[in-house]
């Protein structure tokens, strides 16, 4: 480089400088500016002899990114500091012991974590990629703003991929849009949302971004004439109504006219509302929502509204605190338009994210803003024991989710993601509730557990101390909170299960003459190839192990000779039988299944992962090939969830022994006082047995009944079938093969 182009460069770097701290969102002491100046010193001689693939120095990244950090996202002087230091400990010999001496614990700590976050390279596989975000999404738990620098970091690196190779951008456009977008989203900061999305849909599907860029282009005259028209006849109204305000045109992002395109299966000329007009008022915030309501009324007077696409998310904002008056209305041409009313505050919130509720609430700091939020986002984070690619596809279900709202029978809203159903809103409201929801009524009607949920809805919960869930509860819920609650409860009755089971295998072996020890455990555990002692005492418990099997296993054992070989061959001891605590039930993978209703469906095992039974794994459907089965950690998963989620089925292997099966028995007797309690109690009481329906009706003292019961074997229905001949009145019970 010649000194002129130095000279050059040093001025372009003292330049940015000036700048960033012109542009900072919060107001700046001096006390801030001497930490931002001692941070960029450091940053700058850290970084002096790199350069970025592009050629241009290095320091003009962490500038950047503290720009963003600044401006974009409204981060005081700490984050600030950070964001220029982001990348030193990780590419010099400067530790995080180095600066917390040099400045304070705080800044450090931003640092260290903005350094972890980047030790696992993103080009490995995609169980690293998923690793590597689940850890960056628990450094919630430390500081968010670690989160955001790093957000930030990303949108300028999407900003400067232009001089990597193909496969790269693709590999971190697809990232980008698989994870830091929805991130970007539940933050609130919808600008740097939009921008990480349409640079992903840039790299991911160039010749489809180029050519919505080219049509927005060609359309710009004629769009901004149109929405020259509507704001001129809205302005003359409100000027007369005494507002003051300004009016803004907003293209949809191309990202969005994208999704559009493909959803409804249109072309860009077909897609109406591809622009948006926005009117930002004054108003102290004792007015605001009046005044919001009278542009409304001005707004409806001129143009038709579509009641059905009317949004007010000032009488409730969404949890990511945005708030506005979006309607919907036919403007000239008869092309539906979308105008948004927010006053200056909210467009300060919608702009910024929560950086700008400290900005209007009396006193509060920055830190303080922060915590709130914090609380908000650490309920992805409850269950951090799943895998990881199950754990961020949860998080990012509970980031991306559009929000519906729903009253409690006490007139409380409570804020779900769509898509949640009444079951969902009984966790939602506590853990214990859940557990012990015997029914929901919604609008005063009784519903099922899985009935979706829409806005406006008021539910109420029926709870019973007897109510136990059951494993088809993880088909009726949505949210991860409500999922992982039901799963540790399921685990704990599979262990309660196994503690009958055990007892109740140990008095039929002592019918047989065995006694239940370590060994007879061993040999039971080889004998059915199961893998531990809590699978066989679960099985027993559930009534999947026959007393024909054991006599099998006892003659068997009298025989020395065979006895002899099995204990040659015989595995490494199991647990003591009682251990039933310390293994975790080992089920034999050996059936796949897909969707909710656990279809058994045709499918072929794809040869880029290779999956055998008891992989995580998911189901996509194929143009020609059908549907190809596919590992949750295959390299190929992130790509195939961000672009084709619509072909994307949920597919799971489960131990066909537990699989659950449907059973019709009519039963005949006579009609005596008290039967059908006696009945309904036998058949209620039994383990394992759910009731699906049940129909009873008697004539000239004659009793019919059809039950439906729901069992996992034939030994279970056998039990059933006794113990209901054994009720006084009863005649006859025979199975029906033909509903």
């Amino acid at each position: 480089m010649t000194e002129l182009e130095l000279e050059a460069e040093n001025k372009a770097i003292a330049q940015e400088y000036k700048e960033l701290l012109r542009i900072s969102y919060q107001t700046l002491t001096d006390e801030d500016k001497k930490i931002i100046r001692k941070a960029f010193d450091v940053a700058v001689d850290a970084h002096k002899d790199q350069r970025r693939k592009s050629g241009e120095a290095y320091i003009f990244h962490p500038i950047a990114v503290a720009k963003i950090v600044a401006r974009d996202i409204g981060l005081g002087a700490t984050s600030i500091a950070a964001a220029l230091m982001h990348d030193v400990v990780e590419d010099t010999d400067i530790t995080v012991q180095d600066i917390e001496k040099m400045f304070n614990p705080k800044i450090a700590q931003l640092v260290e974590g903005l350094t972890k976050i980047a030790k696992v390279k993103t080009d490995q596989e995609i169980s690293v990629q998923a690793e590597n975000f689940r850890k960056m999404l628990l450094t919630l738990n430390d500081d968010v703003r670690v989160i955001l620098i790093k957000i930030a970091d990303r949108l300028h690196n999407m900003q400067t991929m232009e001089s990597m190779v193909d496969y790269k951008q693709a590999k971190i456009a697809s990232e980008t849009l698989y994870i830091y977008a929805p991130l970007a989203h539940r933050l609130g900061l919808y600008n740097i949302k939009t921008k990480l999305e349409d640079l992903g849909l840039k790299y991911t599907e160039p010749e489809v971004y180029n050519d919505i860029v080219s049509k927005i282009k060609e359309t710009k005259e004629e769009q901004d004439e149109y929405i020259k028209t509507i704001s001129d006849v809205l302005s003359k109204s409100m000027v007369d109504e005494g507002i003051e305000f300004t009016i803004k045109g907003r293209p949809k992002s191309i990202y969005s006219i994208r999704r559009k395109m493909k959803a409804q299966g249109v072309t860009f000329d077909e897609v109406y509302d591809k622009f948006a007009l926005r009117i930002i008022y004054k108003a102290n915030q004792h007015d605001e929502k009046f005044i919001a309501w009278k542009i409304y009324s001005v707004v409806t007077d001129h143009y038709r509204p579509s009641p059905s696409r009317l949004r007010d998310w000032i009488s409730s904002p969404k949890s990511t605190g945005y708030e506005a008056l979006h309607i919907t209305v036919m403007g000239p041409k008869g092309r539906w338009v979308e105008i948004q009313v927010r006053s200056e505050r909210m467009d300060e919130i919608a702009e910024k994210g929560y950086a700008a509720h400290y900005k209007y609430k009396n006193g509060a700091t920055e830190e303080h803003g922060l915590e709130i939020w914090l609380n908000q986002l650490k309920e992805a984070l409850e269950n951090s024991s799943a895998n990881a690619v199950d754990f961020v596809e949860d998080f990012k279900l509970n980031l991306y989710a559009k929000e519906i709202y729903v009253f409690t029978p006490k007139g409380e809203i409570k804020s779900l993601p769509k898509g949640a159903t009444s079951l969902d809103f009984a966790f939602s409201i506590h853990s214990e509730i859940g557990v012990k929801t015997r029914g929901t009524r919604v609008n005063g009607k009784l519903v099922p557990l899985n009935h979706v949920l829409n806005s406006g809805d008021q539910v109420e919960i029926i709870t019973s101390a007897n109510q136990k869930p059951t494993s088809q509860w993880l088909d009726y819920v949505t949210t991860s909170r409500a999922k992982n609650k039901i799963k540790n409860v399921l685990n704990e009755n599979t262990k309660k299960i196994a503690e009958d089971g055990k007892e109740l295998l140990e008095r039929k072996l002592r019918h047989l003459k065995i006694t239940l020890n370590e060994n007879t455990v061993n040999e039971l555990v080889n004998f059915f190839k199961l893998q531990t002692s809590l699978d066989l005492f679960y099985r027993a418990g559930i009534g999947a192990i026959e007393n024909q099997q054991l006599k099998e296993y006892a003659a068997q054992k009298s025989n020395t000779l065979v006895n002899f070989f099995k204990k040659t061959i015989k595995r490494s001891p199991t647990a003591q039988p009682d251990q039933v605590y310390k293994n975790e039930i080992s089920k034999k993978f050996d059936m796949l299944v897909f969707g909710a209703e656990q279809d058994k469906l045709d499918y072929k095992l794809s040869t880029c992962c290779n999956p055998i039974p008891g992989d995580e794994v998911f189901g996509f459907v194929t143009i020609n090939e059908g549907i190809k089965v596919h590992r949750k950690d295959c390299p190929n998963a992130i790509s195939m969830q961000s672009n084709y989620a619509y072909r994307i089925i949920p597919a799971k292997w489960i131990d066909s022994s537990q699989e659950e099966f449907k059973a019709i028995l009519k039963i005949t007797g006579m009609d005596i006082l008290g039967l059908t309690n006696d009945l309904t109690k036998v058949i209620s009481s039994q383990m394992n047995v759910n009731i699906q329906s049940i129909s009873l009706s008697s004539e000239a003292g004659i009793f019919n009944g059809q039950v439906a019961v729901v069992v996992q074997n034939n030994t279970i229905l056998k039990k059933l079938i006794e113990n209901i001949k054994k009720v006084d009145g009863i005649d006859k019970v025979t199975r029906v093969y033909n509903n």
